[in-house]
């Protein structure tokens, strides 16, 4: 049994709380999975029940590419951190990669960067230094070494002034985080060797420093272990603390889909094809209002090849013709494209309009090559930042730089620019290729409506929604079926190539002529944001009850002697002083040094702050009110034990700069919009969706798919609703004599409907739909039916019973209704009394 299944079964039983200084002090806008939190779960386990105190402790976290594992990384720090370590020495092989994650982990500017913008542990605030060695470090502080494997290697065996030495890293635990840990394998791999060089290998540079003090921790990471090799996995049993491997990644929907597109087409007109379908992702996101910009790399086998191919792709831009692309789509049609032509047309966008953008878009002013070490090390910045809004490149011309290490989320097509193959199964060339279309695969982030999950895909359950080809990775190649079977191949060891079967949910002839289907509707209704209450006054309380700490210049000043055996800053003058204070003390001390520090600020001159809090009367309100700005504590840290008026009044102003942001921008507050009516053929309609089926029947529920009054040709209630369709089928008899028409329709996450009061999302398992004749028209409602357990589910579909005109419409002679019943997950809970 390896490691991470014993941790597993603990985390399965237990459920521990993910430590709060973990969470709070990792970036809010990357917020953490599922799968990110069963990892620090599995890590806190590990170190409470079964570390041993009498070694040092490794560990491995076998995450899939793509999966945030340098996210993981700054939470251990931070969890390290306060369980005493203060040292860490991250290291690589690769130097691009190091300092790539240099700036995700010291520029709170990067878009990736990972820790929150101000680190606490304990109430303390928390600094993260980079430096060159950990005899200068800080002790308060997290102390960050960045290196390569190589650089650690010749640092260690080769001593010099001023380096890293073997006594430096013995003075103090370190711990020591090692990414693409596969690289340190290279010894274990080897058997039967024993030559002076393999001694001094980086795996034993590496255990040189980690077994050097009994408290020191190696964390590593990677993605592709390679278990297959006897020796790695005996060595690796009993420290993978934590596994998530690609397949699962994929299965969950983290990755995005992958297609080849084989044609038989000459490399440029490959490009021009992959060219047209990354122009039609730009605009579907356009039409959402969603900033992403797709990129295309284009591949090639050698560097010479690529820039020759960069600089004919150039001269192919200028000279972009409408008829250019007529006839790279003509020449080898494939069904997105036609799709994407069809699109275009619709839109009023002509091919020679088409072309016209293209030659802007990937003008050379938009392309970047990584073809050369100089380039990728100059480059690295702008290659890790693609999804910028303020990063210019559409296009990336590649040969082998990028394969490890290169983030990129907004890439969706990879075009190979060469033929060749080599015989006798997946050639290294193929398993570059491969990991290169692993890094391509992660998921690009967005919503088209509040309840989607963000980082996750949202179509596989409709293959034909239009945003689809959002979250599809297409591979242009040749048209091999030898080297589509090697690359599959080489896709499904990485955990990528498993193949997911396509079904067509059919829906029954005679549902799809019948009245309702043609002619009936579906009450949903809309998410809306919510105007703050008029009568609201006062500050959050997340605000209002908040110490705000200003720090000024405190003057300390102090002499270290540089030659002696311990050079621990000596601070002879100027110790910081700290005094606590509130705005209203302020004000009733001197009311000029807070009021001149609000009309320093336009954001809080009065008709700002009227607009934000209706209620207030006057600025000496808002300053003196303890509801407001009166109550709001200040810490100041400075060189003076009474601070002067001007230092005051700077004091207040950068606390005021800290608050706006949250004052201003206040949590937005929903609400659920009146019920509309939709037709009902544009809610349940045929499509195409990916994976196996899971059906009700399966756990124990009756088979759907032969009764009259249920749609789909095929069962496609999941097995967790199998007693709800148990229930239905009991009560139909019961039904089908009180109503003139029944059917029950699987929901599938199709349809959201909200809650009025705070706009709460609820997605019924299925609707049961009952019609009744009534006059000269009909009476149809609208029952939602939930088999999860009770809580907002329960409380949302009480309201639908309780307030009923709120979910009434009268479309034309069908007056509809929307009613709730309580979730229910067994025979006990059958609501047949209700109904």
């Amino acid at each position: 049994m390896f490691l991470y299944e014993t941790l597993d079964g603990l985390r399965r039983r237990e459920a521990p709380p993910l430590p709060a200084w973990i969470r709070e002090n990792l970036n809010p806008r990357l917020p953490l999975r599922p799968y990110q939190e069963a990892a620090f779960q599995n890590f806190s386990l590990y170190w409470e029940r079964l570390r041993r105190r009498d070694r040092p402790c490794q560990l491995l976290f076998h995450m899939a590419t793509g999966s945030g594992k340098t996210l993981v990384m700054a939470g251990l720090m931070a969890d390290l951190y306060r369980r005493g370590y203060r040292n860490f020495l991250f290291f690589v092989n690769l130097t691009a990669i190091v300092r790539k994650t240099r700036e995700n982990f010291l520029n709170p500017r990067s878009a990736k960067y990972l820790f929150a913008p101000e680190l606490r542990v304990d109430g303390r605030r928390v600094l993260v230094r980079e430096v060159s060695g950990f005899s200068a470090g800080d002790p308060d502080a997290i102390n960050l070494l960045f290196t390569t494997t190589q650089a650690l290697h010749a640092e260690l065996w080769q001593v010099r002034e001023n380096g890293l030495s073997p006594a430096e890293l013995a003075a103090a635990p370190v711990v020591l985080i090692s990414d693409e840990a596969h690289h340190l394998n290279a010894a274990t791999k080897r058997t039967g060797r024993v030559e002076a060089d393999s001694r001094r290998s980086w795996e034993e540079t590496v255990e040189r420093v980690f077994l050097a003090r009994p408290d020191n921790v190696l964390l590593e990471f990677t993605a592709t272990c390679d278990l297959h090799n006897p020796q790695i996995l005996e060595t690796y049993r009993d420290k993978i603390v934590y596994s998530y491997p690609l397949r699962t990644f994929r299965a969950e929907g983290y990755s995005k889909e992958i297609l080849t597109l084989r044609t038989d087409l000459p490399p440029m007109e490959r490009a021009l094809q992959a060219l047209m379908l990354s122009q039609y992702r730009l605009k579907l996101f356009q039409s959402r209002r969603l900033a992403v910009k797709p990129v295309v790399l284009f591949k090639s086998a050698a560097i010479r090849e690529s820039a020759a191919f960069q600089a004919a792709f150039a001269s192919r831009m200028e000279t972009l013709s409408g008829p250019d692309l007529a006839r790279a789509a003509a020449q080898a049609p494939s069904p997105v494209l036609e799709r994407a032509l069809t699109w275009f047309q619709a839109g009023g966008i002509s091919l020679d309009a088409l072309a016209q953008e293209l030659r802007q878009e990937f003008s050379p002013l938009h392309c970047i090559s990584a073809n050369d070490e100089a380039d990728v090390e100059a480059k690295q910045l702008l290659l890790n930042s693609l999804e910028d809004p303020e990063n210019p490149y559409r296009a990336v011309f590649e040969v082998k730089k990028l394969d490890e290490g290169w983030d990129v989320l907004n890439l969706f097509d990879i075009v190979r620019l060469y033929e060749t193959r080599q015989s006798g199964g997946p050639s290294a060339s193929t398993v570059s290729e491969a990991q290169l279309i692993g890094r391509g695969a992660r998921y690009c982030p967005f919503q088209t409506a509040p309840d989607q999950p963000r980082y996750q895909r949202k179509f596989d359950r409709d293959l034909e929604d239009p945003l689809r080809v959002c979250e599809t990775l297409y591979y242009h190649c040749q048209n091999d079926s030898r080297y589509i079977a090697e690359l599959h191949s080489a896709l499904r060891e990485t955990g990528l190539g498993d193949e997911r079967p396509l079904r067509r949910l059919r829906l029954k002839p005679a549902f799809r002529d019948g009245a309702f289907y043609r002619e009936g509707v579906v009450l949903a209704n809309r998410r809306l944001q919510a105007e703050p209450p008029a009568e609201a006054t006062g500050f959050p309380a997340s605000l209002r009850n908040r110490v705000w700490t200003v720090t000024l210049a405190t003057g300390a000043a102090g002499e270290d002697v540089l030659l002696a055996a311990s050079s621990r800053p000596d601070v002879q003058s100027g110790a910081p002083c700290a005094c606590r204070t509130t705005f209203g003390d302020l004000a009733e001390q001197n009311y000029a040094i807070v009021r001149k520090a609000l009309a320093r600020r336009p954001a809080f001159q009065f008709d700002a702050l009227k607009r934000r809090f209706p209620q207030l009367a006057s600025t000496r309100m808002f300053v003196t009110d303890p509801r407001y700005l009166g109550a709001v504590r200040l810490e100041i840290r400075s060189q003076f034990p009474a601070p002067p008026a001007p230092v005051l009044c700077e004091v207040a102003g950068r606390a005021l700069d800290q608050m706006a942001p949250a004052l201003f921008s206040p949590p937005r507050s929903w609400r659920g919009s009146r019920f509309f009516p939709c037709p009902a053929a544009e809610v349940f309609r045929e499509r195409t969706v990916a994976g196996q089926p899971l059906r009700a029947a399966d756990a124990g529920g009756p088979d759907l798919s032969r009764a009259d009054w249920y749609p789909y040709e095929e069962d496609v209630l999941s097995p967790e609703a199998s007693a709800l369709s148990a229930a239905i089928s009991r009560l139909m008899p019961r039904l089908r004599a009180a109503y003139d028409a029944v059917y029950l329709l699987p929901n599938e996450g199709r349809l959201t409907l909200y809650a009025p009061a705070d706009g709460a999302g609820f997605v019924p398992d299925a609707l049961l739909f009952l019609l009744r004749r009534e006059g000269a028209g009909w009476v149809q409602t609208q029952v939602c039916l939930n088999a999860g357990d009770a809580g907002q589910a329960a409380d949302f579909l009480l309201h639908l019973e309780r307030q009923p005109l709120w979910a009434e419409e009268t479309c034309g002679s069908l007056r509809c209704r929307v009613c709730g019943l309580r979730p229910f997950s067994g025979q006990a809970d059958a609501p047949d009394a209700n109904i």
